[in-house]
């Protein structure tokens, strides 16, 4: 596809980054001329300097021909207006990022009126991915198919966990009759789908799909239950934090923000009249023990320096705090942060790009199953679509023993009308099934891409060892 990126900050040159990565030919669109020239020496790019408004400057990066324009600067306005001119250029399909909550309660009549197909908002985006992580702490991460039927959970094991040392297919049988399967294990970085004979070790990120009361059951008996989370204390009061903390004191939670801007300060006592909000530096250690950090049962770090959300975690963590949640964009810290132990790290222009590459993936497979949702997990060395079953997928009504998926694929869950089927080898795929595939390298655009039909036909040592 011939894409079009207008703004190379952190969300367009990430997008960027994921993109080139499934050879599409892109085009990006800046003013800053230090930015345009890091992504022509990092990525495989074609590059335009100028105003993303501009009509002779979206003719340059082939607008009027591109299948899909991304405005993703710092500014609304300027993105609206480029998706405005960018389709009436000739764009087939136009995505705003649009950041400003004022904006929220007119995004239809907006995108009707401005031709924007699509509208992504990092920071609410964001909000929703740690307000799940807050509803449910025992988890490092989660994620939601099917109307939030199924779930995808991570989890780091520790010394003395049952699971640790002993071959999968050996678990209990109290473990066995839990509808959840075992999907993906990261081990230092490396990602693998495990099998029955996979044997989990004390510092590995497993992760589990499957109905969320199994889940909740399995951690019960991993001893995670960790207690529903009453008082958040949050640092930063940028826009994350503005629309988490709408959706957090929905729910009753009491809050205590910290921020700087006296400013901002103002501003979130007038929204949010019930939090506790302190003006002060959050990363100074005697004001965040002076506010009794350690009586709340979450701490969230959101300012704008990773390095500083990574410190306040690290000695929130140190503080014996139940459920840290950090906050970082940059992807060379992944390691870092794994081995210091925060699981939970959420990153804005990652989710972004994950929900832009469903949007393209969906409009490169217009003729096949539909894609209803994708989410990359284990920093992205893995992935996990939920698909529809149509009637052009192939093999419909033939056993999943007698077929061979490809190297790294695992079909994890059917739903199925009621019923949350965890395949076994006499099991089917029948048309309007909903399918949740976990893949580990590669691309997967449509669901009869899992199949290995050149192989022939084997018993797949496959998915349902949990």
């Amino acid at each position: 596809m011939d894409i079009v990126i207008v703004g190379c900050g952190k969300v367009g040159f990430s997008l960027a980054e994921q993109l080139v990565l499934e050879e599409h030919n892109i085009t990006i669109v800046d003013q800053s001329e230090a930015s345009l020239r890091r992504a022509g020496d990092q990525l495989d790019v074609m590059t335009v300097r100028g105003n993303g408004v501009s009509v002779a400057t979206l003719r340059e990066a082939g607008a009027d021909n591109a299948d899909l324009l991304v405005a993703a600067t710092n500014s609304d306005e300027v993105n609206m207006v480029c998706c405005l001119t960018a389709k009436n250029l000739g764009t087939g399909y136009t995505i705003a990022r649009i950041r400003n909550p004022e904006y929220t309660s007119s995004l239809a009549e907006l995108r009707r009126n401005l031709k924007i197909d699509m509208v992504i908002n990092p920071e609410n985006a964001t909000a929703i991915e740690i307000y799940r992580l807050l509803r449910f702490p025992a988890a490092a991460n989660i994620e939601t198919f099917c109307r939030g039927r199924v779930e995808l959970m991570g989890v780091r094991l520790q010394e003395g966990d049952f699971l640790v040392g002993k071959p999968i297919h050996s678990l209990s049988s109290q473990v066995k009759k839990l509808s959840l399967l075992f999907c993906a294990a990261d081990r230092n970085g490396d990602v693998s789908i495990p099998n029955g004979s996979f044997v989990p070790l004390a510092g590995d990120k497993l992760y589990l799909v499957g109905q969320p009361d199994s889940l909740d059951q399995f951690f019960h008996l991993l001893g995670r239950n960790a207690p529903q989370v009453k008082q958040v204390f949050l640092v930063g009061g940028g826009k994350v934090s503005m629309y988490l903390a709408k959706l957090l004191s929905a729910t009753g939670i009491r809050l205590k923000i910290v921020e700087r801007s006296e400013d901002r300060c103002r501003l979130i006592s007038e929204r949010f009249p019930k939090a506790m909000v302190i003006c002060g530096d959050g990363t100074d250690s005697e004001l965040l023990d002076s506010e009794n950090l350690t009586s709340s049962d979450a701490f969230v770090a959101l300012t704008d320096r990773d390095e500083d959300n990574l410190i306040i975690s690290l000695y929130a963590m140190q503080k014996g705090l139940p459920k840290v949640v950090t906050k970082c964009n940059r992807q060379n810290y992944t390691g870092i942060v794994r081995s210091l132990g925060l699981d939970s790290v959420v990153s804005p222009k990652f989710i972004t790009a994950s929900h832009i590459l469903h949007r393209v993936r969906g409009m490169q497979n217009s003729q096949g199953s539909v894609m209803n949702s994708l989410h990359r997990i284990a920093d992205g060395a893995a992935e996990a679509m939920e698909f529809t079953v149509g009637p052009n997928t192939r093999h419909l009504g033939t056993p999943l023993k007698d077929l061979r998926l490809k190297s790294g694929v695992l079909l994890a869950v059917i739903v199925r009308g009621a019923q949350i089927i965890i395949p076994e080898g006499s099991s089917c795929l029948q048309e309007e099934d909903s399918v949740i595939i976990i893949a580990r390298g590669g691309v997967i655009l449509d669901l009869n891409d899992i199949y290995d039909d050149d192989a022939g036909f084997v018993v797949p040592t496959g998915g349902a060892e949990a």
